[in-house]
């Protein structure tokens, strides 16, 4: 779910995508149609701790069907 959004998505990842391609993926989806774009960075963050964007999907432990919040890094 993207950062003051109110649509929930189901975002296809493959294992290999990085949590930052992951970010770019979910925003997509929601930057731009209900959430005002920004200059600035996204962040994801997974049972409330953010994951390094540099990691791939597999590495960070992510699996399928995981809930995970994407939002602007400040």
């Amino acid at each position: 779910m993207f950062e003051n959004d109110f649509v929930a998505q189901l975002v296809v990842l493959l294992d290999t995508d990085t949590v930052e391609e992951t970010a770019r993926k979910v925003a997509a989806q929601a930057v731009g149609r209900r959430v005002s774009p920004r200059d600035a960075g996204l962040v994801v963050r997974h049972a409330g701790t953010v994951v390094p964007g540099d990691v791939t999907v597999a590495e960070s432990g992510l699996s399928a069907l995981d809930i995970v919040n994407v939002g602007w890094a400040e």
